[in-house]
């Protein structure tokens, strides 16, 4: 994608090509307009066999092969003479890329081909075919036995040792070495002839091309400040942030896309709209529109497409309802590997960072219910290497645009920011945002008593929706016990909260006692999994209570528990325990350690917050509403 010159070769293995990713692929050509894209030409091989087992494809012949593939949109060629191999693949090459070259030129001269039919080869072979052919009196070529170790004994075996020597023999391999000195020959070194096929231009030779290793292009993120809302009022995150991704579009036509399954409406960035649509080709009202956005059901197809794009030098986002990025996250660890190795070795240049953007989050699932309650994608992100991996939670709508543009500018991360797409209350002021983003969490003193001086009990919320419910806490704890001196903490970027040298953004030990105080109790509401941040606690020093209670005990974490319906969404926090009558109890109960004045009514307190929370549930289950 916006590279129009180039074509890139995919191998397919009939094995891989069993997998629902690779079915769905099928159809990525569909979102490749010919006139400001370059091409993809699959290859798929066809060898019969997995490792112990026959693969479909092996099982279909030509004919059947022929019509799946046209049923995809594919003009196919079978690429199967074992007497003339090279000539017949030379051949089909040749007509293969013919054949995209006849689509490119086409759109690119204005009149574009209405539904191209791209070039797909069928490539036909034995399974090991070359290798040995019999072993102990059993097949090898031909057979699943040949998928791993076909000679396994070879080290202690004399016929499996000569069947080795014959089968690396049959490849002549001393016709491609110099086997004399002399001018200009090393012995030992490629033959001329072996040399003289190699390209003589750098970017005809695969490791050189600049898109494999060099190729990032800084995008221009627009000043979000000029996007902000004002403080006190009510936004949606999504709303907001889509109006920064529309500009960030007309910033950088070439330079950066996103990858959506299905979800860029429901989700409420449609303000990209306003300058780019979709770029589905066989759409009658998106082809040939240059659209940005590529909207595909399969987030498996977004994610392939999404490190693809970013690997080759650009830019992506990748918005999704939070419970499907799970069905990524083994794509996702594997690229991250990648990245990570590719970091350790010095050719490789710099590479964007791949960002995801999770929203429909378990607190406001209140259409989809239980199947659409999921936040795991966040442990999935925490269990990265820590130098690559951030995590944000913004509490409010400038809050998400400081972090969106932070993360569209940084390199070589994968980003979760974790937000709502109902409108919420708008906590800070643009500088008060910054300030806060940058820091990572800070004191909310708006919503402390004495703007946090000498708490009794600290309250943190952790996530859009469970961040109001700590302000509700707060407030509600005026009113009920004004004598509990509480402070009130927000923290945006999840990684400040590990052990100093775990993650480069981790609190110093100072720090983190400065914000959390030494001794007194935390109370965390978090919107993921609690034992996530329990795991990131762990090994933080000073985190045994002051009574002698063990390590953690003086931090109480509240999140998603793993309950939920189609419900309220209030009734979503009652379920978790993370509403405000969970957290006012626990810090009443907290505090009645440190302050005597709350000790002497904390029992009939606390037992009087968790009756109103019984009550509210009631009047939800009987009214079908209630906040």
């Amino acid at each position: 994608m916006d590279n129009p010159h180039l074509v890139v070769t995919c191998i397919v293995g009939d094995g891989e090509a069993e997998t629902g990713p690779t079915a769905t692929a099928w159809h990525g050509y569909k979102y490749i307009d010919p006139a400001e894209s370059g091409a993809v030409l699959p290859i798929v091989h066809v060898n019969g066999f997995k490792i112990s087992e026959r693969t479909v494809y092996g099982c279909m012949d030509d004919k059947e092969l022929i019509c799946l593939f046209s049923g995809y949109g594919y003009q196919v060629r079978i690429v199967s003479d074992l007497e003339r191999i090279d000539q017949d693949m030379a051949a089909s090459m040749e007509w293969a890329l013919a054949e995209i070259s006849r689509i490119q030129n086409a759109a690119r001269s204005g009149n574009p081909i209405v539904k191209p039919r791209w070039p797909v080869l069928i490539l036909r072979t034995p399974k090991g075919w070359s290798g040995p052919k019999k072993l102990h009196g059993e097949f090898i070529e031909g057979s699943f036995r040949s998928h791993q170790v076909p000679l396994p004994e070879a080290k202690t075996s004399k016929e499996e040792l000569q069947a080795l020597q014959d089968w690396l023999r049959s490849y002549a391999h001393y016709e491609l070495i110099a086997t004399k000195g002399g001018e200009g020959v090393v012995e030992g070194a490629p033959s001329k002839e072996l040399l003289s096929i190699v390209p003589d231009k750098r970017d005809k030779k695969l490791g050189c091309r600049k898109e494999s290793y060099a190729a990032f292009k800084p995008i221009e993120v627009p000043e979000w400040t000029r996007l902000v809302v004002q403080k006190g009022s009510q936004a949606s995150c999504m709303k907001v942030v889509g109006t920064l991704l529309r500009d960030t579009i007309k910033a950088n036509p070439t330079t950066f896309r996103i990858f959506s399954p299905d979800e860029l409406v429901s989700n409420k960035l449609d303000a990209v709209f306003d300058v780019t649509g979709r770029n589905l080709q066989w759409d009658v009202a998106s082809r040939a529109q240059g659209g940005r956005v590529i909207e595909i059901l399969s987030e498996h197809t977004c994610q392939g497409m999404l490190q693809g794009y970013t690997l080759t030098g650009r830019t992506a986002l990748f918005p999704s309802y939070e419970a499907f990025l799970g069905i990524v996250h083994t794509m996702m660890v594997q690229y991250s590997k990648f990245t990570k190795m590719a970091h350790e070795t010095g050719w490789r240049h710099d590479v964007g960072s791949v960002n995801y953007l999770e929203t429909s989050t378990w607190t406001r699932q209140e259409h989809n219910g239980f199947s659409h309650q999921n936040p795991s994608f966040i442990g999935a992100v925490l269990n990265l290497k820590p130098a690559l991996a951030r995590v944000y939670l913004p509490p409010d709508a400038n809050c998400f645009l400081s972090t969106v543009a932070h993360c569209l500018r940084a390199k070589n991360y994968v980003n979760l920011m974790v937000g709502s797409k109902q409108p919420t209350p708008v906590w800070l002021s643009p500088e008060e945002a910054d300030m806060h983003c940058i820091a990572g969490a800070s004191i909310w003193r708006f919503a402390s008593v004495d703007e946090g001086v000498n708490p009794d009990v600290v309250l943190v919320g952790i996530g859009v929706e469970v961040t109001f419910e700590v302000i509700a806490a707060a407030a509600l704890l005026r009113k009920l016990a004004p004598t509990l001196r509480v402070r009130v903490i927000n923290v945006t970027d999840l990684m400040i909260l590990g052990p100093h040298g775990s993650h480069p953004h981790a609190l110093s030990n100072d720090d983190f006692d400065t914000l959390f105080t030494k001794d007194k109790d935390i109370i965390i509401n978090y919107h993921g999994y609690p034992i996530e941040v329990k795991g990131l606690l762990f090994g933080r020093p000073g985190l045994k209570a002051s009574n002698g209670r063990s390590d953690l005990d003086r931090v109480t974490i509240e999140g998603y528990r793993e309950e939920g319906t189609t419900t309220s969404p209030f009734d979503m926090m009652l379920c978790n325990h993370t509403s405000r009558y969970h957290v006012a109890a626990a810090a009443i109960r907290a505090g009645a350690f440190f302050n005597p004045k709350v000790s002497t009514e904390a029992q009939a307190k606390s037992a009087y917050i968790m009756h109103m929370a019984a009550k509210d549930k009631e009047y939800i289950y009987a009214h079908g509403k209630g906040e």
